[in-house]
C-alpha cells in the first residue's frame, strides 16, 4: 500500500506540472520511479498516466491549438518514435541522456536570462523539434522539452501554447503506447494494477493545475516552462552521471 501511495503522489505532482505547461510529467515521474521499480516498468506505467493527462489537456479546448504548428510537428514525431524503437533503444542510454540534459539545461538558462519573450523562430525548426521529441519520448519517456522549446519561441499566447503542447504530447504519447504494446512493456498485468491507482491521481493533478493556470500570465507561463526545463535538464544530467 505504501508503494501504491508513493506512485499516486508522484503521478499527482507530475500531472500538476503537465496541467500547467502541457509537458514535463515524465521528467519528474520517471527519474523518481526508477528508484523503486525497473525503468521499463516505470516507462510503461507512466505512459498510461501520461496519456490520461494528455487527453485531459489536449482535448480540453482544442480550438485554442494552432493546427499549423501541430501539423508541422507530427510527421517527424512519427519518424523519431520509429527510430527510437528500432535503433536508439540499443545505443548507450547514459551518453544520450547526458547530452539531452545538457542541451535542455543550456536552453533553460538562455530562456531565463533573455528579456525578449516575443521573438519568433523559423517554423522550419518544427522538423527538428518533432524528430527530437519522438526519439526522447520513446527512449526516455519524455518528449516534451523539444516541443516546448520550439513552441515557446513561436509567439503563441499562453492558451495557444498549452493547447498545442497538449496535442503534440497526445500524439507523441499515443505513438509511445503503441511502441510499448509492440515491445511487450504494456502486456504486464502488474502495470495495469498500478495504473488503477496512478491514473485517478494524475487526473486529480490536472484538475488542480487548471485552476492555477487561469491565474497566470503568458510571461509567467513561459518562465514556468523555462524553470521546468531547468529542472528536467538537471534531472537528466543527474541520472546520466549517477
Amino acid at each position: 500500500m505504501a508503494e501504491y501511495a508513493a506512485f499516486a503522489g508522484l503521478a499527482f505532482v507530475g500531472a500538476m506540472i503537465f496541467g500547467l505547461t502541457g509537458f514535463g510529467a515524465a521528467l519528474v515521474t520517471i527519474p523518481v520511479a526508477t528508484h523503486m521499480v525497473p525503468l521499463p516498468f516505470a516507462l510503461a506505467l507512466f505512459a498510461i498516466s501520461d496519456i490520461a493527462c494528455a487527453l485531459a489537456v489536449g482535448l480540453e479546448k482544442p480550438k485554442n491549438a494552432v493546427p499549423s504548428e501541430w501539423k508541422r510537428l507530427v510527421p517527424m514525431i512519427i519518424v523519431g518514435t520509429a527510430l527510437g524503437v528500432t535503433v536508439l533503444v540499443n545505443l548507450p542510454r547514459t551518453a544520450a541522456m547526458l547530452l539531452l540534459g545538457l542541451f535542455v539545461l543550456a536552453f533553460a538558462v538562455y530562456s531565463l536570462m533573455r528579456k525578449d519573450t516575443t521573438r519568433r523562430i523559423s517554423a522550419n525548426w518544427a522538423w527538428l523539434a518533432g524528430f527530437g521529441g519522438g526519439i526522447t519520448s520513446t527512449v526516455f519517456g519524455a518528449g516534451g522539452p523539444p516541443y516546448a522549446i520550439y513552441l515557446s519561441q513561436r509567439g503563441l499566447t499562453k492558451e495557444q501554447f498549452r493547447a498545442t503542447m497538449g496535442l503534440a504530447a497526445l500524439t507523441s504519447i499515443s505513438l509511445r503506447l503503441v511502441a510499448f504494446v509492440l515491445t511487450g512493456l504494456l502486456l504486464d498485468l502488474k502495470v495495469w494494477q498500478y495504473a488503477l491507482v496512478v491514473v485517478p491521481a494524475a487526473l486529480a493533478g490536472v484538475f488542480v493545475a487548471k485552476r492555477a493556470y487561469m491565474r497566470i500570465s503568458r510571461d509567467a507561463l513561459l518562465r514556468a516552462v523555462a524553470l521546468m526545463l531547468l529542472a528536467s535538464g538537471g534531472s537528466l544530467v543527474f541520472r546520466a552521471l549517477g
